[in-house]
């Protein structure tokens, strides 16, 4: 791959360890004369981070998954590559330690690293709203409920066919990716990063069809908003009430997000490592 000269830095601020580590990368290659531009990661429910504006050759996440998505959300349609070093709790999207940051650098400096895509989600809203526009997603884009005690009503079409209808706490859009966040823990099943495909999950409807449905990446899902107003939520941040009668449509984005992968990595075994799930 190319050798890294231009690098960008997203840091979570409010963590030590993570501005300790973005200040060491800093050193490191300014003493190499590899240029570096840092952005903070503020909380996900913000306005998004300005893109980077300059040609970038990579770009390093400083934090948890959270400031992985936020990097990501950066760099959308760029094709800018994004390594993750794990400065939080379960770090699952995250590719290094903070014990290997230096050898990363080295990695990316000789050009010694493999770059593989993930599919992204893209999501219309035809609103006047806040949530209005087009949005990306790494992980999912949630339709659910904006207060508690009372269901959303959403009405489901597949690829311009009525499917069916919804009285849930919400319906919850993923990319495999994000498979194995608030899709999982809906109940949804845990789908590889290597295949090109979304899924729906609803969240505790009020019916006996209860399946997570996978949809192919060349397919359309609607989800209109029936009675009442509901509450559109994209990897994690709240964009906002969108109105009854508002229509949500998500397909797989044209471009997917590049990540940067600096030695061969089986899903499956980190997909153990992260549960804790033991050998029998």
């Amino acid at each position: 791959m190319k050798a890294v000269r231009h690098i960008g830095l997203v840091v979570h601020p409010d963590r030590a360890e993570a501005t300790e580590l973005a200040a060491h990368a800093v050193a490191w290659c300014s003493a190499r004369d590899i240029e570096t531009v840092v952005v903070e990661a503020g909380p996900l429910d913000d306005d998004p981070m300005a893109p980077f504006l300059e040609p970038l050759d990579a770009v390093l996440s400083f934090g948890g998954d959270g400031t992985m998505l936020r990097a990501v959300a950066a760099v959308t349609g760029l094709r800018i590559p994004v390594l993750g070093i794990n400065c939080g709790q379960m770090g699952y999207l995250t590719e290094i330690e903070p014990s290997g940051l230096e050898e990363a650098l080295i990695a990316l400096q000789a050009g010694d690293y493999t770059v593989s895509e993930r599919t992204m989600l893209s999501v219309e809203v035809a609103s006047e709203g806040p949530a209005g526009g087009v949005w990306n997603a790494l992980n999912e884009a949630v339709v659910e409920k904006p207060n508690p005690g009372r269901l959303v009503r959403l009405e489901v079409v597949v690829n311009g066919a009525a499917f069916t209808s919804y009285a849930a706490d919400g319906v919850i859009v993923a990319t495999p990716t994000g498979s194995t966040a608030y899709s999982f823990s809906a109940g949804g099943p845990i789908v590889s990063p290597r295949l090109a495909c979304f899924l729906m999950t609803p969240v505790s409807p009020h019916m006996l069809f209860d399946r997570t449905l996978v949809l192919d990446d060349d397919e359309q899902l609607e989800l209109e908003v029936m009675d009442r107003p509901a509450l559109l939520t994209i990897d994690g941040r709240e964009l906002g009430e969108i109105e009854a009668g508002t229509v949500v449509r998500c397909t797989c984005a044209p471009e997917p997000v590049r990540m940067i992968t600096l030695v061969p990595r089986d899903f499956h075994q980190i997909l153990k490592a992260k549960f804790g799930l033991a050998d029998r």
